[in-house]
C-alpha cells in the first residue's frame, strides 16, 4: 500500500525529509491502523478513514511548516536588530570616489605650494596631510579599517 500512497515522495520533494523520518514510524503506525479499521468495517467507511488520516498527516505537515516559519522570522528578526546596531556607511560609493578625485585634484597645487615654499620637507607635509585626510574618510566610512574589528555574524550577543 507504501506506492499507493504518495507521502514519502512529497516529503522527499519539499525538503520535510529528515523533520518527518522520525515520525515516519507514526504515520506508518496511524495508516496501519486506517488500514485495519477499513478492513473491520468495510468499503463503506473507506472515504472517511481516508479523510481522517489525511487530516492527520495535514496536521503533522502544518505544525512542521509552523515551526519553520516561526524559526526563520525568529532568525530574521535577529539578523534586522545586528544590523540596525552594527555602525553603516552614511555616504554612497559615488560620494566616496568624487571624495577620491577631489583629493587628487587638491594634490597637485598643494604639492606645488609645498614644495615651492619650504622644498622636500614642505612636499612631504602637504602629502602627509592628504593622506591624513583620506585616512580619516576611510575610517569613517569603514569603521574596521585600521585594526579595530567589527563582529561577525557568527559571534554571539552573550559574549559581551
Amino acid at each position: 500500500m507504501r506506492g499507493a500512497f504518495p507521502l514519502p515522495s512529497l516529503v522527499s520533494m519539499t525538503g520535510w525529509e529528515t523533520t518527518m523520518e522520525a515520525r515516519d514510524a507514526d504515520l506508518k503506525k496511524e495508516l496501519d491502523a486506517t488500514l485495519a479499521t477499513r478492513r473491520e468495517l468495510g468499503e463503506e467507511y473507506e472515504s472517511a478513514l481516508v479523510d481522517s488520516f489525511l487530516e492527520k498527516v495535514d496536521q503533522r505537515i502544518d505544525g512542521v511548516v509552523e515551526r519553520r516559519v516561526r524559526r526563520q522570522f525568529a532568525e530574521q528578526q535577529m539578523v534586522a536588530a545586528r544590523d540596525a546596531r552594527s555602525p553603516r556607511a552614511t555616504d554612497s560609493w559615488g560620494e566616496r570616489f568624487g571624495f577620491g578625485i577631489v583629493s587628487l585634484v587638491l594634490a597637485v597645487p598643494l604639492s606645488a605650494i609645498g614644495a615651492g615654499t619650504a622644498h622636500l620637507p614642505g612636499l612631504i607635509v602637504s602629502w602627509v596631510g592628504i593622506v591624513g585626510v583620506n585616512a580619516v574618510q576611510a575610517a569613517r566610512s569603514h569603521p574596521g579599517l585600521f585594526g579595530t574589528r567589527r563582529r561577525s555574524s557568527k559571534d554571539s550577543d552573550w559574549e559581551e
